[in-house]
């Protein structure tokens, strides 16, 4: 019974992007609409939601609409929660249907050439919980940097964060793996960039302390 639970039939991310980006553009696409019924990872496709406002071209409010989310989702994989949460405001808001639609004209090519690299592998580095501990930890820390003022880093935390979501989509643990490695090294670049990171989540929680 718990491997029927671990093991739903998983969407594509690109599959999943076109069919909520389907529709008229002015709709509102809530994260509650985009979690209901998804199979696979839930934790992997969140992710992949908050990724996504990563990438708008807007320097501060990209990284302060997606930094905290792809925070929320690390927490819970580090206190190792079966399935994910969303606060009720959180919850109810979203991208328009328009807005996603022209996101998934620029991106879904380059989601066809990840997808044909990933494939399900060392399933230890997604499933064991010390594992699934460490990849929390470095999502909380990376949603952290990726709030915080660091000119020029939406995309390349977004990009590192897509890696993240589709080793947790396709159960690809040598993905995972990489994705750890280059987490680590983001996070001593640009960590030391602007201070330590410490201090900046601080500065972040408790502005003008």
């Amino acid at each position: 019974m718990a491997d029927a639970r671990r093991d739903p039939p998983r969407a594509s991310a690109r599959a999943v992007l076109a069919a909520l980006a389907a529709g008229p553009a002015d709709d509102v696409v809530t994260l509650r609409s985009m979690m209901e019924g998804l199979g696979g990872s839930l934790f992997g496709m969140l992710l992949f939601i908050a990724t996504l406002p990563a990438f708008l071209p807007i320097p501060g409010v990209a990284g302060a609409l997606s930094g905290p989310l792809v925070s929320l989702v690390g927490l819970q994989l580090l206190v190792l929660m079966r399935r994910p949460w969303l606060p009720r405001m959180v919850a109810s808001r979203g991208p328009r249907r328009g807005t996603l639609a022209r996101f998934e004209q620029r991106i879904s090519p380059w989601l066809a050439r990840l997808e044909r690299l990933v494939r399900p592998r060392l399933p230890g580095m997604i499933d064991h919980p010390a594992a699934t501990f460490v990849t929390g930890l470095l999502l909380v820390l990376l949603g952290v940097l990726l709030a915080l003022p660091i000119p020029f880093t939406n995309y390349v935390f977004g990009v590192l964060l897509l890696g993240y979501a589709f080793a947790l989509l396709e159960r690809d643990g040598a993905l995972m793996l990489v994705a750890w490695c280059a987490g680590l090294a983001a996070i001593a670049v640009f960590g030391a960039a602007g201070g330590t990171l410490g201090v900046l989540a601080i500065d972040w929680i408790m502005p003008g302390r």
